[in-house]
């Protein structure tokens, strides 16, 4: 059990790290998950810890998402972004539903596909941060309602482990004219109804299959990730400023591509 703890403190670390980086979260918990042979009932794990990702956000960004709430009666402005928020969540929330069991069953058994698609996404995120794009909106609250729709759509990419929810988010608000450090944060703000519905959903699904040591992993791993997630959410803002995504594009490469070869050499 020591062994599991320990696990389950290590990956909740990486779940947080990762989450709100545009490296794919999930890749990492799948592919570190299966080097240390570490497996969750129903990879519910993996899914559940999220939710001390999103406290992280949620604490970090406690006075704006509480002056949203209390201005919301009142501010046109605040329901213009609430709505937008709930647009840009809709798309991943019926089109995850229907592709849970495919998802859960096949993809995230797939590692040679994560490491795949963490190549590929990295050399998208490479090419798109070093075009010169027209940086139309730097507020993540005044995007155009339809920008917000259409970033839900490129959110669902994500689906596909190894995409990253944060990449994808990120990668759509840049080529709709987002400048970096304002699709940065809109993702922030668009991963708490996201990553709080699939915890739901998951947790709903899966239940029944759940025992008691399960449970604790679950806390230790949700404890870890919020914690962890405090530093990202914090920092990686005006990291994002000053170097761009670059940075994360060439990691999700080198990984990916030691993930297949790791793959090749040891199955």
């Amino acid at each position: 059990m020591a062994s599991d703890l320990f696990s389950a403190t290590l990956l909740g670390v990486v779940e947080g790290l990762t989450e709100f980086i545009p490296v794919s979260s999930t890749a990492h918990l799948i592919l570190i998950g299966n080097a240390i042979g570490f497996q969750s009932t129903e990879n519910t794990f993996e899914v559940l810890i999220q939710l001390g990702a999103v406290l992280a956000v949620v604490s970090v960004y406690f006075t704006r998402l509480w002056q949203l709430a209390t201005t919301l009666p009142s501010s046109p402005a605040s329901r213009r972004f609430v709505t937008g928020i709930l647009l840009a969540f809709l798309p991943a929330a019926v089109i995850g539903a229907v592709l849970h069991p495919f998802i859960k069953g096949v993809l995230f058994q797939s590692p040679a596909l994560i490491c795949i698609a963490l190549i590929l996404g990295g050399l998208v995120l490479l090419v798109v941060d070093r075009m010169t794009l027209a940086e139309r909106y730097d507020n993540a609250m005044t995007f155009p309602v339809s920008m917000y729709l259409k970033i839900g759509f490129f959110q669902c990419l994500a689906m596909i482990p190894g995409v990253s929810r944060s990449g994808a988010t990120i990668v759509g608000a840049l080529l709709l004219g987002a400048q970096k450090r304002a699709a940065a944060e809109f993702s922030f703000f668009l991963a708490m109804p996201t990553m709080a519905g699939a915890f739901a959903y998951d947790l709903y699904q899966n239940q029944a299959a759940l025992s008691g040591d399960d449970a604790l992993l679950i806390v230790v791993g949700f404890l870890a990730a919020l914690v962890s997630g405090i530093v990202v959410v914090r920092y990686l803002l005006d990291f994002v400023s000053r170097h761009g995504y670059a940075p994360f594009a060439w990691w999700r490469i080198a990984v990916g591509a030691l993930g297949l070869v790791a793959i090749l050499a040891f199955g």
